[in-house]
């Protein structure tokens, strides 16, 4: 069963493009038309190069304008059909993939229709080949996969079956049960591809939102199950149009692009085995439960500078490594490390980003699995050398370069703090402030890159996604993606922005890249948590007198809270009854900052509405009046 990608979904040249699906690990691709007829060398060439990188060419995208034509431009249609099998031949495929038109000036009658329909089964057949047919949603001919199934079977030629694509059949809203009459058999060609809830035709999402696998909301899982259970047998396809994911070059998108792919098919047979997709195996999707630390790589200067934050929010520093420069602060369940090695990742990660978070450890039940699953899904192994006395963590490249280590209590990995550190002697007794746990990590990455780490996080851990936010920045606009373990245990903010004037895209171009650009700690008690900060010298962003007057006629909140409110300069939202408490501390390390927040009763977010206050304040710091943001 080939896994094979349309060559227009990858950006580059035909040579370009070829390289890298199969480096991605696609074993076919489907030869879009324009890449053809954009290639220097002949058929024969480009069929051998395919096959010099261990392709088969599996289908030609895709020939339309056919059927419901009248005198002679029907007879211009098929004679131009009978050229493209003469450039099939040449390239060594078998297949071409008919789409339904939408040029006719009428819409014929059915018996026309089936009548062209039929002459293109008996000249694919007089020619050795097969035709997929493939329904439009806005064809002016055939709009209906069934209606067209029902033609391909009244026909009852084995040269035509039916071609499908998972955004026509499911993004107006209907159910993959649907597609369970169709004989998987008839079935000779199925596209994939993913599309956002947006409430726009079907022609627009088609030609502007195709995205992977996963980055969207359709049931791409019970359509893959649906047709494999009918008996498809063919390829299995990706097919997509989002500009902006080509900006990422070919082997990106085309790993990207295969990941999903696997993620997928694997998705499907991992609860219902046999369904003879045919690829690597892979360890079930991970269960993460927590994070189990977040480092940074920094010098003498901005490591005294994040020394002072952590102390102004009542963190201790309770352990020191054992040979290296490299100190844990703990309060809770936080454990922050601060890394001023002079060799090493991080010393490599704060000379290519400035002082940044490098690292990022996450509770697992099994770190080999999760690291196996990662690499397996296309995720980059790290690796560095490994002093004496220390543990070997399992461990991938993450967000803009860092790392992602994995921590189970299967082995000695959760004793890394007692193995490879040794205790501080404390000279004073510190009161925590009560922050319990990381509730969140925002990372902030290029709009092309959010979709790429949205894959590599749903593909690799047990995690689920919330609807895109736009976040309203005075310099412009901010998507942010976030997607949580089942239970919360882990929450991650994607934002994807640009670099330039946000506030986001001043990180990105300041941090030479993607990073962690804040880090939320959970109270039990804001109040209490705000009290005892103020009294630690925590310096905290204020929020102007505006606000608070708002949210008070908004959410009708009596005088003495909003008073509170004020006092501790807390942001507040309420949900379906839950309610959402922040506060924020000034920027450090060159806009990097924290978050303190508190969950009532349920509340799921993340005080979108907040944010443009929040980035309004913090604009004012990092960008003087009448001053650009850089």
């Amino acid at each position: 069963m080939p896994l094979t990608i349309a060559t227009s979904a990858v950006p580059g040249d035909v040579p370009q493009k070829l390289k890298a699906i199969a480096e991605a690990g696609f074993n076919g691709i489907d030869l879009s038309e324009p890449d053809f007829t954009g290639y220097e060398g002949s058929a024969r060439d480009l069929a051998g190069l395919a096959t010099d990188h261990g392709l088969t060419i599996s289908a030609l995208l895709a020939f339309d304008g056919l059927e419901g034509l009248d005198g002679p431009a029907r007879v211009a249609a098929f004679d131009r059909l009978e050229r493209v099998f003469d450039r099939m031949g040449a390239l060594g495929t078998d297949l071409l993939v008919v789409r339904a038109s939408s040029s006719s000036k009428a819409n014929p009658e059915r018996d026309r229709i089936l009548e062209d329909l039929s002459e293109l089964a008996a000249r694919a057949e007089a020619r050795g080949v097969k035709a997929a047919f493939q329904a439009l949603p806005w064809a002016r001919t055939l709009t209906r996969e069934d209606d067209a199934a029902e033609m391909i079977a009244e026909i009852g030629s084995k040269a035509l079956g039916l071609g499908l694509n998972s955004l026509n059949s499911l993004a107006d809203g209907s159910r993959p049960a649907r597609l369970g009459g169709l004989n998987g058999a008839q079935v000779f060609h199925v596209q994939l591809s993913d599309a956002p809830k947006l409430d726009m035709g079907l022609q627009y999402l088609a030609h502007h939102y195709q995205i992977l696998p996963g980055q969207g909301d359709l049931n791409l899982a019970g359509f893959v199950r649906v047709l494999a259970r009918a008996g498809y047998s063919g390829p299995w396809s990706i097919a997509t149009a989002n500009d902006v994911a080509t900006r990422n070059g070919p082997a990106a998108v085309a790993s990207d692009a295969y990941r999903a792919l696997l993620n997928l098919l694997d998705e499907v047979d991992s609860p219902e085995p046999g369904m003879n997709f045919d690829i690597p195996a892979l360890p079930k999707r991970v269960r993460a439960t927590g994070f189990e630390f977040i480092e940074f790589a920094a010098d003498e200067r901005s490591a005294d500078d994040m020394r002072k934050t952590l102390r102004s929010m009542r963190f201790r520093r309770e352990r020191q490594h054992r040979t290296k420069s490299v100190e844990l602060w703990r309060q809770g369940a936080v454990n922050i490390v601060i890394n001023t090695e002079r060799s090493g990742f991080a010393h490599s990660a704060f000379l290519a980003h400035g002082p940044t978070v490098c690292d990022m450890g996450l509770r697992v039940e099994d770190a080999t699995l999760t690291a196996k699953r990662a690499t397996g899904l296309g995720g980059s192994l790290f690796s560095q050398p490994v002093g004496a006395g220390e543990l070997d963590i399992p461990a991938v490249r993450g967000v803009g370069g860092s790392v992602v280590h994995f921590i189970d209590e299967k082995s000695d990995l959760h004793r890394v703090w007692d193995i490879e550190f040794l205790p501080v002697p404390r000279t004073e007794t510190t009161q925590p402030a009560g922050l319990r746990r990381i509730d969140h990590v925002a990372q902030t990455m290029r709009h092309e890159d959010m979709q790429s780490w949205l894959l590599f996080y749903l593909s690799t851990f047990d995690m689920r996604k919330s609807p895109v936010v736009d976040v309203h920045d005075p310099a412009g606009h901010v998507h942010s993606q976030a997607i949580q373990t089942p239970e919360g245990e882990i929450r991650l903010n994607l934002n994807g922005t640009e670099p330039g004037q946000t506030v986001a895209g001043a990180f990105i171009a300041d941090k030479f890249g993607a990073g962690v650009q804040h880090i939320a700690l959970l109270s039990d008690d804001i109040f209490e948590t705000s009290a005892l900060l103020a009294a630690s010298g925590f310096q905290r962003l204020a929020i102007p007198a505006n606000y608070y007057a708002h949210i008070q006629s908004t959410y009708d909140l009596d005088a003495a809270m909003v008073a509170r409110l004020k006092d501790g300069n807390i942001l507040y939202s309420r949900t379906d009854g839950g309610e959402f408490f922040q506060i924020y501390s000034l920027p450090i390390l060159g806009g990097f900052f924290f978050e303190i927040v508190e969950r009532r009763n349920g509340y799921t977010g993340y005080g979108a509405r907040n944010a443009p206050v929040r980035i309004a304040a913090q604009s004012r710091l990092l960008r003087p009046a009448g001053m650009p943001l850089r």
